[in-house]
C-alpha cells in the first residue's frame, strides 16, 4: 500500500512546457469510473499544437486516481512546464450506465504557478459520453471547461475544448489511450495526447 501511494504521489505533478502558453490538462478517460478500491496511474506525452505564430510544444500529462464507489472516483492531475507547474484534483460521477452509452460528469480545481511568481487558479468541469463498439475498445467524447483567474490582478479567462478519444484495454491492468482536444475559443489551444494507464487491481 505504501509503495502504491508513493508511486501515485510522484506522478501527481505533470504536463507541458512553454512560457506564455496557458496551462493545459487532458481528460484521457472514458465515462466509466475506476472500480472501487483500485488505483490508477497514467502518463501521457502530449503536444500543445501551435497556431498564430506559436510553435508546437511537447510535454507530459499525468493522472493518478482511486475508485471510491461503483460510480465515483477521484483523480489527481498535474503538469510540469518549462516555466510553470500545474496541479489539481477532479471527482467524477458516472451518472448513466447503459448497454450502449455511458455518461459521466466531473468537477475539480487546479492551481498554476509560474517561475516568475505569478499564480492562477480555477475550477474545472467536464461531461463525458462513451460507447464500447468492441470488447476491448471504448470511444469517448467530452466537453471540457476551465474557469481561471490570476491571483495578483483581476483578469479571468476560460479554456474550452471538445475532446474525442479512445481507450483500448491491452490487459486487465493496462489501457492505451489517445485523444484530440479541439479548442473552442482563442484562449485555448488544440492538443493531442497519447499514452498508457496502469491499474493496481484490488
Amino acid at each position: 500500500m505504501i509503495k502504491k501511494i508513493m508511486i501515485i504521489t510522484l506522478f501527481i505533478i505533470m504536463i507541458f512546457s512553454a512560457t506564455k502558453i496557458k496551462a493545459q490538462e487532458v481528460l484521457m478517460n472514458s465515462a466509466e469510473t475506476i472500480n472501487p478500491g483500485n488505483f490508477k496511474l497514467a502518463i501521457f506525452p502530449t503536444a500543445l499544437l501551435g497556431n498564430n505564430g506559436w510553435d508546437t510544444v511537447w510535454g507530459v500529462a499525468g493522472r493518478a486516481g482511486l475508485g471510491l464507489t461503483n460510480r465515483v472516483d477521484i483523480e489527481a492531475k498535474g503538469a510540469i512546464f518549462k516555466n510553470l507547474t500545474y496541479f489539481g484534483v477532479d471527482i467524477e460521477y458516472w451518472f448513466h450506465h447503459g448497454k450502449s452509452i455511458n455518461a459521466s460528469a466531473l468537477a475539480g480545481f487546479h492551481v498554476t504557478e509560474w517561475k516568475s511568481g505569478l499564480k492562477s487558479s480555477g475550477i474545472d468541469v467536464a461531461v463525458l459520453l462513451s460507447t464500447r463498439p468492441a470488447k476491448r475498445l471504448e470511444i469517448y467524447c467530452g466537453l471540457k471547461l476551465a474557469f481561471d483567474s490570476f491571483n495578483r490582478f483581476n483578469q479571468n479567462f476560460t479554456l474550452a475544448h471538445i475532446v474525442p478519444g479512445f481507450e483500448y484495454r491491452i490487459t486487465s491492468e493496462i489501457d492505451f489511450l489517445a485523444e484530440y482536444g479541439i479548442s473552442l475559443n482563442n484562449r485555448s489551444k488544440n492538443y493531442f495526447s497519447i499514452g498508457f494507464a496502469y491499474y493496481f487491481l484490488k
